[in-house]
């Protein structure tokens, strides 16, 4: 029996400082244990910090082992291929590739679940597993294999999803109760739902009205909490068509004037593993995002 004060690193870790030290580099070793390089980094950081001692010199160049590194691949190299011998390690069916997928909120319930059923029949071998992220604290899930994030556009270096323009839709019950809403200036009076996630200013400036922000009313920091809200006849909210699709679709929501304007912030897909099932994955979704913009399009092509 081990001794108590023996503290064993993670099987991934030592896979990770591995596979890195063979290949050379993070990018090698994330596409072949199918994670991103930031994953891998993360992982031998930690394998690090527990032997308190760096194995790596990190460089401009391609990664070269520590002295101490050197010694550790060799007796980590040994103990991987003991334990890949293994009998009870090996499997006769098909591996399961695991995959993390993380997403904020909304988009996660209105994009990527309603579709998942279509990635996952076709990709039986891929074990998914989907965490969601925290758009206004810009808190992701940690180590995911392909990562959704929702932010100013300059300060993302991914793929942009859902290109599309926002616009107002409310309740047909809170547009009984409010005077007609012929033109955008109309709404000085209407109560409109705020949120940090998709401020009114873009679309005022589009609808040619000097207005600031809405000042009153509850802020609500999620853009599925104020879809509810506006589903529930609160206010009118300033959203993406492809978000509220299955409201649009029910009459649940209406979408109000012609004026549509970029959204202030964007959904966008981080780099991730160029092969494997990452790679499948985005390549999935991005075709599910097309599809979602156009019939959100569809429904709200005939509004007045």
């Amino acid at each position: 029996m081990a001794s108590p004060d023996i503290r064993f690193p993670s099987i991934e870790g030592l896979r990770a400082f591995e596979a890195a030290a063979r290949l050379g580099s993070f990018e090698r070793a994330a596409e072949e244990l199918n994670v991103t390089a930031s994953a891998i980094g993360k992982r031998i950081a930690a394998l690090e910090d527990l032997l308190g001692t760096p194995l790596f010199t990190r460089g401009p160049k391609a990664l070269s082992l520590t002295a101490t590194g050197k010694e550790y691949l060799a007796q980590v190299g040994a103990a991987l291929g003991l334990l890949a011998a293994v009998p009870l390690h090996r499997r006769t069916a098909q591996r399961a590739e695991r995959l993390r997928v993380s997403a904020p909120p909304t988009f996660a319930r209105q994009i990527l679940v309603p579709a998942l059923e279509h990635f996952t029949a076709a990709h039986p071998q891929v074990e998914l597993e989907v965490v969601l992220s925290i758009p206004y604290l810009d808190a992701a899930a940690t180590e995911a294999d392909v990562e959704v994030r929702h932010g100013d556009p300059t300060s993302h270096a991914g793929l942009p999803l859902l290109d599309e323009q926002v616009l107002p839709m409310a309740a047909p019950a809170l547009l009984q109760r409010l005077p007609a809403l012929a033109e955008p200036r109309d709404l000085r009076e209407a109560p409109l739902l705020r949120t940090p996630l998709e401020p009114w200013s873009p679309w005022f400036t589009a609808a040619g009205l000097d207005w600031g922000e809405p000042a009153l009313g509850t802020k609500l920091v999620d853009l599925g909490l104020t879809l509810e809200a506006a589903v529930s006849g609160q206010g009118i909210a300033l959203a993406r068509p492809s978000l509220a699709r299955h409201w649009l679709a029910t009459g649940a929501l209406v979408p109000l004037f012609r004026v549509a304007a970029p959204p202030a912030f964007r959904y966008y897909l981080l780099p991730h593993a160029a092969q494997g099932p990452a790679a499948a994955f985005a390549r999935w979704l991005r075709g599910e995002c097309e599809l979602a913009t156009q019939a959100a399009a569809a429904l709200v092509s005939g509004r007045p």
